[in-house]
């Protein structure tokens, strides 16, 4: 038995490729089925086309040139309906106890028998926090969804990247009055192409304001202190979106007992050809290989990982 913690794709794709070579696997996932994927917001589209997402040679047809977050949970849900995965859902690793070959896998609900383990958790489920007062009030979230409920309400949009655009524009025009705040002097430039002209050109006419090199000091029910060039400022505030990125569960990681290196990306130490790490038995693959690098590794290029892992524990159990 190999267990693989975390069904997003890649965590999907290993199993499938285990199943091929004839071994069986059990997938262990915190939320529901692709988690992350689940979480995007709900009007998402993909940067990828659809043929650099698919997995165990199934295709994946999408309406457009590029697919939404619903096309894709129906497609991963399909390949794992097609190679009746065996899947638990709702249930949180807590530890790995064991060495290769003989490792039992403990869980919020049980515990499990296992001759090798797989880490898929990507990076997506730990928000990066502000730190900040107020942070924890409920109108702040870390995970934005859609806009509906921000209408006619004063909105700040925390973020530069893809994730606050997407908020920003798509709050505006339900009618908030929005507002965005980047830390640093632009919006980032690997805002997708489509999106990148609206929300600038809104900014620029006025209809979202902008507060660049700012910072968020303080929350409070009904305003926000930022910290800006001219000096503090506060503004009315309904709600914040956080849109501040995510960042691998570290603290699974170290759990497992799976070194990181020691500069600031903390990335999984492995081994580049088969995926393992410095602890025997136990593999990373996907996203969560990258740490904090989270721009360089994507599901198109790191399908691969389950291809890698699949043959070495294949070849190591026989």
């Amino acid at each position: 038995m190999v267990i693989i913690i975390g069904s997003g794709p890649i965590g999907l794709a290993t199993a499938i490729e285990l199943k091929k070579r004839g071994l069986e696997s059990l997938i262990i996932e915190r939320g529901c089925l692709v988690n992350s994927i689940f979480h995007y917001p709900v009007k998402m589209t993909f940067f990828s086309t659809s043929d650099k997402l698919e997995i165990g040679n199934i295709p994946f047809i999408s309406h457009g040139p590029k697919p939404t977050r619903q096309e894709a949970l129906e497609y991963y849900r399909r390949a794992a309906e097609h190679y009746s995965l065996n899947v638990k859902l709702y249930e949180e690793v807590n530890s790995v106890e064991g060495s290769d070959g003989n490792f039992t896998v403990k869980t919020d609900k049980g515990s499990y028998f296992a001759k090798k383990v797989v880490l898929a958790t990507g990076f997506y489920g730990q928000e990066n926090k502000m730190n900040i007062p107020g942070e924890e009030l409920p109108k702040v979230t870390h995970y934005y969804d859609e806009p509906h409920r921000y209408a006619w309400q004063n909105v700040l949009v925390v973020g530069g990247g893809n994730s606050a655009a997407d908020a920003a524009l798509e709050t505006w025009h339900c009618n908030a009055n929005v507002s965005i705040l980047v830390k640093y002097p632009t919006l980032k430039p690997s805002i997708k192409y489509w999106v990148k002209p609206d929300i600038e050109n809104r900014i620029k006419e006025g209809s979202i304001a902008a507060y660049y090199n700012s910072e968020l000091i303080e929350i409070r029910e009904k305003e926000v202190d930022i910290k800006t060039t001219d000096g503090l400022i506060t503004i009315p505030n309904d709600f914040v979106l956080a849109m501040t990125g995510y960042r691998p569960h570290f603290g699974l990681m170290n759990k497992l007992g799976i070194d990181l290196t020691e500069d600031e990306l903390q990335m999984p130490v492995y081994n580049d050809d088969t995926l393992e790490t410095n602890r025997k038995g136990l593999y990373v693959a996907g996203v969560v290989c990258g740490g904090m690098d989270t721009s360089r590794l994507f599901i198109e290029n790191t399908r691969i990982h389950a291809d890698h892992i699949a043959a070495d524990i294949e070849q190591k159990m026989g």
